[in-house]
């Protein structure tokens, strides 16, 4: 199955569902300086996760609702998760995009390990090889990172793609880097590391 990011980020875009992600910045400058404080993640943000992370600068973030993940149908599932945020990567001059997965049912079931979660997630994927799991931390949170290519047909190409799971009291997420290309998903990867780096749990 083909990932949002890649076959469904058009529609979603046109059927103008989502969520912009620009602030409005009110009040006093100390509620600026709060508010800015704030990483992807917490409440009051674009998308409000089990999890929060720095987003890298000028990429942009939509929150993906429940009812634009029923109009996917079948794209809007990836094993056990459904996309819940969206991080473009062209504001920045890139092409690709960062997307936070999340799901509270079988491998993502609260209590479960990320490695179980992060196979049933690349498994769901058509054409993937060189499949590689290591045990990570990402920010304090103990993780499971993959790396692997995806052969696409139609366009003739081997691309390498990259995702991290980690475990929440309110189930998996999967943070997951693709791209046009295997040269644009690496260009992107400081953005993903990024996110690792600063993962931390939501109250």
């Amino acid at each position: 199955m083909r990932k949002v990011s890649q076959a469904v980020v058009g529609g979603v875009a046109a059927m103008s569902v989502l969520t912009g992600c620009s602030f409005s910045w009110g009040g006093d400058e100390k509620e600026k300086e709060k508010v800015a404080e704030k990483k992807l993640g917490d409440k009051g943000t674009a998308c409000e996760l089990p999890v929060h992370f720095t987003l890298a600068t000028s990429w942009k973030a939509d929150a993906i609702t429940q009812a634009t993940v029923d109009q996917m149908g079948p794209l809007g599932h990836q094993g056990p998760l459904t996309p819940a945020c969206q991080l473009d990567a062209k504001p920045a001059g890139h092409i690709g995009f960062l997307t936070v997965w999340s799901g509270t049912k079988g491998a993502a079931a609260p209590g479960g390990t990320s490695r179980a979660l992060i196979k049933k997630f690349v498994a769901a994927e058509n054409f993937e090889s060189n499949v590689k799991f290591r045990e990570v931390k990402a920010g304090d949170l103990p993780a499971t990172e993959a790396s692997y290519n995806v052969t696409d047909l139609s366009a003739g190409e081997v691309r390498t793609e990259r995702a991290l799971a980690v475990m929440t009291k309110h189930g998996g997420v999967v943070i997951h880097l693709g791209g046009l290309n295997t040269d644009e998903h690496k260009a992107m990867l400081p953005a993903f590391e990024l996110a690792k780096k600063t993962l931390g749990l939501t109250s």
